[in-house]
């Protein structure tokens, strides 16, 4: 799905704005259905070690998988076992143990699949189900989204946001792409780490918690190719993100063509990319978690481009280590 255009509106668009308006009372439903969801959980699940929910306050992408990736890394530098678990977006959403050597996008999604390949991996829609395995496995578990699940105690959360676009236009779905108010979630989350290299709605000043400040930055493998021009495809949250991280590198972005998020790539989409490609005299590219979503053949077409996530503090490693552990 494509977040709609006035969820993220330019200054002076004013049927932006209408079209929000419109949908207002539909918000309210959506905060209503979301307080008698909580207030009907009445016993939520504790995992029996620590528990550090990934998460954030709008619908699509804001940088969650990565800033997973990179605390797992982190705890496992200080010797700490982390494991994840993930709903499995994309996937059939029984339990499954992610065995990158049996399983595909289908079964598990293409977050689970990103997973798998730092840390062991358990998807399910039921996310207590899932937990109930990995806290078994692991000296601490990693919940990649479920900020909003009401089913399970996180013993640290920490809420993610994309500092370029921040929280939109700052309604709740459908009227805005809030799954609840940056407020209410802050009451809630440990820290907050701000991705990219601006905040434009000063969303830091906000915080009642420490926020820290990272970035999502090319991870070149050796040998990738910088030469000739690129057609640079994505199926994500914001494929611009994507395409100006190809473009800081020197790479001649000759063409480009956006998918939405979770894209499941069809026969057709593949030939038009391959045509799309040879008509620029262009090489394709993308990014890490739409390769996990392309047929092994055509994989093996596509120059793939790697990124993870660092900070801008030489210190937030150990401070935010400190944090999920106390």
């Amino acid at each position: 799905m494509r977040a709609p255009r006035f969820w993220y509106p330019q200054r002076g668009d004013s049927s932006s704005t209408l079209w929000s308006d419109l949908l207002v009372p539909i918000s309210g439903l959506f905060k209503a259905g979301t307080r008698l969801r909580r207030a009907f959980v009445k016993s939520p699940y504790r995992a029996r070690v620590p528990l550090v929910c990934i998460g954030n306050v709008v619908a699509g992408g804001a940088g969650k998988t990565p800033m997973a990736l990179a605390l797992a890394q982190i705890l496992k530098e200080r010797g700490h076992k982390p494991v994840f678990i993930t709903r499995g977006y994309g996937g059939h959403g029984e339990l499954a143990y992610v065995d990158l050597t049996q399983h595909e996008v289908e079964d598990v999604g293409d977050e689970a699949l990103l997973l798998a390949a730092a840390a062991p991996t358990w998807a399910a829609h039921d996310r207590v189900e899932a937990l109930r395995q990995a806290e078994t496995y692991g000296s601490l578990v990693i919940m990649d989204d479920g900020l909003q699940n009401p089913h399970i105690v996180p013993t640290a959360s920490l809420l993610v946001v994309d500092g370029e676009v921040g929280i939109g236009n700052g309604r709740l779905i459908p009227a805005g792409p809030l799954r609840e108010s940056l407020v209410g979630a802050l009451q809630r989350v440990t820290a907050m780490i701000i991705i990219g290299d601006n905040d434009r709605q000063n969303l830091a000043t906000q915080a009642t918690v420490p926020v820290f400040r990272a970035r999502l930055k090319p991870d070149l493998p050796f040998g990738f190719p910088r030469e000739g021009k690129f057609m640079a495809f994505a199926g994500i949250a914001r494929p611009e993100k994507f395409y100006a991280t190809a473009r800081s590198l020197g790479l001649d972005i000759a063409d480009t063509r956006d998918f939405p998020d979770h894209y499941a790539y069809t026969d057709a989409d593949i030939d038009a990319l391959r045509l799309q490609a040879e008509t620029c005299g262009a090489r394709l590219l993308t990014t890490e978690k739409d390769a996990v979503r392309l047929s092994p053949n055509f994989r093996s077409e596509v120059v793939i481009l790697p990124v993870r996530l660092v900070f801008d503090d030489p210190g937030a490693e150990n401070a935010l280590a400190n944090l999920v552990t106390r």
